[in-house]
């Protein structure tokens, strides 16, 4: 006898595959890379519209240049980021959100309000935590 699928079998097995509990898990990889502050800022910074790499380096404050590279780079790659060079003298290089980029905004500014709303508390607890454990 043959084994039939039903339409639910084939997302139960992508969402399987795409279980981020597990360690080789590309849902898991790309969770770390949108959990990196870089990545976050960057995000957050580009929902207000195409930047030139100079702004974005001026607005993240202490962000390296090899960081600030190696993220964009990394956002280009997984499809969130694109980047247009304008020749130009200098040359121009503009990054922006694509539509999928975009839709991880919403998110992004959640969590950083997040934690500007409640980092007054974040460090309460911390201060608490350090004099029980010193």
């Amino acid at each position: 006898m043959a084994t039939t699928t039903t339409t639910a079998t084939p997302n139960a097995e992508t969402r399987a595959a795409y279980d981020a509990y597990l360690a080789e898990c590309p849902a898991r990889q790309l969770l770390d890379r949108i959990g990196d502050k870089w990545v976050s800022l960057v995000v957050n910074a580009l929902s207000e519209g195409p930047q030139r790499y100079s702004d974005l380096a001026r607005r993240l404050v202490s962000v390296s240049q090899k960081m600030l590279t190696q993220t964009l780079r990394n956002l280009e790659r997984d499809g969130l980021v694109t980047r247009t060079v304008t020749p130009a003298v200098p040359v121009r290089v503009d990054y922006a959100l694509t539509p999928l980029g975009e839709s991880l905004v919403p998110l992004m500014r959640a969590i950083k309000a997040w934690a500007e709303t409640h980092m007054d508390d974040v460090l309460a607890a911390r201060t608490r935590f350090d004099e029980v454990t010193d």
